[in-house]
């Protein structure tokens, strides 16, 4: 059995890798690699979540102190994880939660994220060969003890249908909406924009949905954005979407705003198509919290000022930033972990 301190250590080696200079040309080699097998997968945006692995998740204090408030499990299982690809690494961090608390990783990677997942436990087997045992790529998640699931609504009817005879977390689709209040400074509406466009929208920590006070006038959030142009524009797949998008609701007629590469269109639905954000207007903050608190399964995280008088709101710009106790659909994969 690997101790607690080998395995916190190796990750702190692979941490060091990641942001080691010297290691700058085999990663890029991870990163055109994965841009050829999903073009989603630019090279900035692979860039963007491996250095946030290396100096967000893999920080040596911030490990140790996450892994240090979990206690052992009694006995080691074989976990298997049907990890997300909708944005590089996304599946890092359950790989993360599974082989720091001891146990034995089943992987099955999304093939849209296969490369960088692949690289990433690769390299920590490498860094301390005592992992190769607990790390196992497999197809087939038969000879699994317990499952972490993450998918769409359907397949996640489909992942409780199959795995719930065994322990399991299953995620469905979430999404994050931001608040706004019409103070907002052109800066903080600038971070909002880095809520909404980073990794393309993709994610479920992106802001999808907007609430707004009546009557809000959206020219200053559109001049707060400009600086995304060039990537939505330049970016086919995004394009292709806005064009494909754009062409629905004129075709239906839908009342929308537009500035040539994002548009915003009223609507209650939380979860929007790439290229469009929702928006809904609010008439108080009360009535707002009710609505916020009657859809919370519905919702990863909130944006808005820090005056809001709503506990779960983190500021602009930091969505796509989570730390390592910031669990997908705020279920404790390592609570769930040491319990087995």
């Amino acid at each position: 059995m690997i101790s607690r301190n080998q395995r916190i250590n190796a990750f702190i080696q692979l941490g060091n890798f990641l942001t080691d200079p010297k290691h700058v040309l085999e990663i890029e080699d991870w990163i055109t690699s994965a841009n050829r097998r999903n073009n989603w997968f630019t090279p900035e945006n692979s860039a963007l979540s491996l250095a946030a692995i290396g100096t967000e998740f893999l920080n040596p204090q911030k490990l140790t102190a996450w892994a240090d408030r979990y206690h052992e499990p009694d006995q080691i299982k074989k976990v298997g994880v049907i990890m997300a690809g909708n944005i590089p690494a996304v599946g890092f961090h359950d790989a993360l939660s599974v082989l720091i608390s001891g146990h034995i990783l089943l992987a099955k990677p999304s093939s849209d994220d296969l490369v960088l997942i692949q690289m990433l436990l690769e390299k920590l087997a490498e860094l301390e060969p005592a992992f190769t045992e607990n790390i196992q790529f497999v197809d087939r998640l038969n000879d699994a003890d317990a499952y972490i699931a993450t998918g769409s609504n359907n397949t996640a009817r489909y992942f409780h249908y199959y795995f719930s005879k065994k322990p399991n977390i299953i995620r469905k689709n979430r999404t994050s909406i931001g608040i706004l209040t019409g103070a907002e400074s052109a800066d903080e509406l600038a971070a909002l924009g880095e809520d909404i466009f980073q990794y393309f929208g993709l994610g479920c920590r992106n802001v999808s949905k907007l609430f707004v006070p009546a009557g809000y006038d959206f020219t200053k959030f559109y001049e707060s954005i400009t600086r995304f142009t060039n990537t939505c524009l330049h970016h086919h797949k995004y394009f292709n979407n806005y064009e494909y998008n754009k062409s629905i609701l004129l075709i239906n007629r839908t009342f929308h705003y537009d500035n040539g590469f994002l548009m915003l269109t009223e609507s209650p639905a939380f979860v929007s198509p790439i290229s469009v954000v929702h928006f809904e207007y609010y008439d108080s903050i009360g009535d707002l919290k009710l609505t916020v608190q009657g859809s919370a399964e519905n919702i990863q995280c909130i944006v808005g000022s820090q005056d809001l008088d709503i506990p779960e709101v983190i500021p602009f710009g930091q969505a796509q930033k989570p730390g390592l106790s910031d669990y997908a659909d705020s279920i404790e994969t390592m609570e769930f972990l040491a319990r087995l």
